[in-house]
């Protein structure tokens, strides 16, 4: 067995702290412009642009800025996404897939021009990406999308030598990438905001939203921000609007990261869509002398549904992998990272739905959020000043529903219905409390009633309602991360119940009478 790093903590937020924002006071009442709920890249990149365009914006968040999905990307700003202008051509043809080219490497550009603008020192490297694969059976695969990529406007060349310390088979190398310490750029960007005159409230949830004129957003605790628009970039929207529940598919990637000599960094960013996916990079490391840190990412599944074995065992795939390929690496930390693909794998980013006039959203970046987050405070601060839009704005419009579109959102659905209903026809997960083991937990049925029960490694129980409160899917028992997970759209709370990830807004019910 592979030895592990024993916590689960982020680099990126061990290595920047960043100052704490005050909540927003209970009951009370302000007013702005733009509220934006969501203190990601997305987020705060729209809160950045319209605070520099003169507007008074708020951004709200549920728990600390730049910690979410952001605090946990492998933070790679690239416009060169696994292979999907080939897939954009058949789909939307070749001015689908130039727009798409274009805006995401713009958006690139202007992170880095907003680093330097700021004098940011985020790590910030130019790199070339890659998209990989081992067998020669997708060799084909990696042609078409050399090709693609190239038509679309993007530097991009079919190559087989690249820096990665083992062969591979075929490649798509893009030039003029990226990758950057994330925490650092926002944490930066966050100030600079507040210093032009915008709000943060951290530890905020929110709650509620009223679409009226103006519109009102409502939290936890009883506070309200009154504003003409409202901008929701929560990663998956916490509010059910145009049915966005049934166009988004949640996706959790397990990460680690390894001390690596520099002389065996293999400069630049590469993606295999191979073995469950493997995706590495490397970053700046100053805690050792002649080293950097190298990010290797992978073993894909649903939430609450890992796959082969459980996440642990995804854990140990992925650390064997590293070993095997970077045999001079020692494992430093281990994580996770969640994100959410659309029907099309392009964006949601726009009107939140038809009938909305100040409502907008930022949503199913397919693990791309880097570029697509800045790409959103570009695009939407366009749309909520009346500036011109630019011309992808289409392409990204979250209204968009085309008949190609209709089998994968079938697919998702009918994934999501198997879940629902299939977990309801099971009896039990275990046959009673005394079947869980110490740090671990399950879906018991007691007294007639359903339970997810954790049993701590002193040995006490905690029993909660096993109905998400998003939708009310089962909850599945995460065992490396402690947390109890949805299924179905993707949210995540804790042994106590409480909500860390979205789009749940509340909390799994205690039941205090089986405990």
């Amino acid at each position: 067995m592979t030895t592990l790093p024993v916590g689960y903590e982020s680099y990126w937020m061990l290595s920047a702290a960043g100052a704490p924002h005050p909540p927003l006071a209970p009951d009370s009442v302000t007013e702005a412009d733009t509220v934006v709920v969501g203190g990601g890249i997305a987020g705060l990149s729209v809160a950045w642009e319209l605070t520099r365009a003169g507007q008074r914006v708020i951004v709200l968040e549920s728990d600390r800025v730049a910690a979410g999905v952001t605090g946990h990307t492998t933070a790679k700003v690239s416009a060169l996404h696994g292979l999907i202008y080939a897939h954009l051509r058949a789909t939307k043809g070749e001015e689908g897939a130039e727009l798409y080219a274009r805006s995401q490497q713009q958006a690139v550009e202007h992170l880095a021009d907003v680093a330097r603008e700021l004098g940011v020192e985020c790590e910030l490297e130019r790199v070339p990406a890659y998209t990989y694969v081992d067998s020669p059976y997708h060799e084909d695969e990696i042609r078409a999308e050399a090709e693609a990529a190239a038509e679309a406007g993007l530097p991009a060349a079919y190559v087989t030598d690249t820096g990665l310390p083992f062969p591979v088979h075929a490649a798509v190398r893009v030039a003029d990438q990226a990758q950057f310490h994330p925490r650092k750029y926002l944490l930066a960007l966050a100030e600079d905001l507040v210093r032009r005159g915008g709000r943060i409230h951290e530890r905020t949830r929110v709650t509620g939203l009223d679409e009226g004129t103006p519109c009102r957003v409502t939290a936890e605790n009883g506070a309200e921000v009154v504003a003409r628009d409202v901008v929701v970039a929560t990663h998956y929207p916490v509010f059910d609007r145009a049915l966005m529940f049934s166009r988004l598919a949640p996706r959790r990637e397990l990460v680690v990261s390894a001390m690596l000599p520099e002389e065996r960094d293999p400069g630049g960013c590469y993606l295999t869509p191979e073995r469950g996916t493997r995706s590495v990079r490397t970053a700046p490391y100053p805690f050792r002398d002649g080293h950097r840190l190298l990010i290797v990412t992978g073993e894909k599944f649903a939430p609450g549904m890992p796959g082969i074995g459980s996440v642990s065992a995804g854990y140990e795939r992925l650390a064997a992998w590293t070993y095997e390929h970077f045999p001079e690496a020692r494992l430093m930390h281990r994580w996770a990272t969640q994100d959410n693909e659309t029907a099309d794998r392009v964006p949601y980013i726009g009107s939140f739905h038809p009938a909305s006039q100040h409502a907008w959203v930022a949503a199913g970046f397919g693990g791309w959020g880097m570029a697509s987050g800045v790409l959103s405070g570009q695009l939407l601060t366009a749309l909520l000043t009346g500036d011109e839009p630019p011309p992808w704005a289409r392409l990204y419009d979250p209204c968009r529903l085309r008949p190609r579109e209709a089998p994968a959102m079938l697919r998702m659905q009918s994934a999501v219905a198997r879940r629902f209903v299939g977990d309801r026809l099971r009896s039990s997960y275990v046959d009673s409390v005394e079947d869980i083991a110490p740090g671990t937990g399950a879906i018991v049925r007691i007294q007639g009633r359903r339970c997810a029960v954790h049993r701590t490694p002193e040995g006490e129980v905690r029993a909660l309602s096993p109905r998400c409160t998003h939708l009310g899917c089962l909850v599945r028992f995460n065992d490396a991360e402690c947390a109890w997970e949805c299924p179905c759209h993707g949210s995540r709370f804790g042994i106590e119940g409480e909500v860390i990830q979205g789009p749940a807004t509340r909390p799994l019910e205690r039941r205090e009478e089986y405990e």
